[in-house]
């Protein structure tokens, strides 16, 4: 079946300029307009822009999160031991992954969940050479359960596993449209820099993502582009090289 049949959309003839990519996506993003758990409508939303990128040809892997059911930093807090409650976040996302692959398939879109913890009836185990020979064969793949160690967050996982299968960039989907020089909703006259440097998202403290994946990115020279997620189309407009979003990489420029 040819992709374009899956959502009735045709060629434009722009090409992307990304053959292969890592989408972070946060738990809230499935949380739409609810205020705990999964709601369907919003992945289904995200489903969609995923087929078109997928028709593109694009090879696309998702590493999710798991904050809108258990946050495990914030477990803890509540008494919870540490790495009890990283484990528990880890099977939220596992949770979030198959929600998100139910969606992408009833689009017609041949999806895989690979999980850091084994658990064969639900997941395959995440190997990264069976990961690259699905997206090779135009398969979207979800990564699920963090790495599979407490203390490290869905960020360093999507850092990482970024490395590990090659991909061009990662792609930081989040519900602004990119990074400030300080809190929009704090400071009035924050602006939106478009290209940073890993120096500056270190040095200037910028949350965009934890230190661990920050530094490892920087280590191994993969841009991260940060973007807004809720706008319409914008995971499509991203790959094609629009300039949405912010873009960190080593040749950035603060001003």
């Amino acid at each position: 079946m040819e992709l374009a049949a899956v959502t009735g959309r045709a060629d434009d003839g722009r090409r992307p300029v990304f053959g292969r990519v890592i989408l972070k996506l946060g738990g809230e993003a499935l949380l739409g307009e609810a205020g705990y758990g999964i709601e369907y409508g919003a992945v289904r939303h995200i489903a969609e822009q995923l087929t078109h990128i997928v028709e593109r040809g694009v090879q696309v892997a998702i590493v999710v999160g798991g904050g809108n059911i258990v946050r495990g930093t914030e477990a803890a807090q509540h008494g919870i031991d540490r790495v009890t409650a990283d484990y528990m976040g880890m099977l939220a996302t596992v949770i979030n992954a198959l929600a998100l692959r139910d969606a992408i398939e009833q689009f017609g879109i041949d999806c895989r969940l690979q999980s850091a913890i084994a658990m064969s009836q639900v997941a395959e185990p995440f190997i990264p050479r069976r990961a690259i020979r699905h997206l090779e064969k135009g398969r979207l793949v979800i990564l699920a359960a963090g790495t599979g160690n407490p203390f490290f967050t869905t960020d360093t996982t999507a850092a990482l596993r970024a490395v590990e299968i090659g991909a061009d960039v990662l792609l930081k989907a989040t519900k602004v449209d990119g990074i400030y020089s300080a809190d929009p909703k704090k400071v009035s006259d924050a602006t939106r820099l478009a290209n940073l440097t890993y120096l500056d998202v270190l040095n200037r403290g910028l949350a965009i993502m934890d230190s661990t994946a920050v530094t490892l990115c920087m280590d191994n020279r993969m841009p991260i582009i940060v973007f807004d997620l809720f706008t319409q189309g914008n995971i499509e407009r991203v790959i094609l090289g629009e300039q949405i979003g912010t873009r960190v990489d080593a040749e950035g420029d603060a001003e």
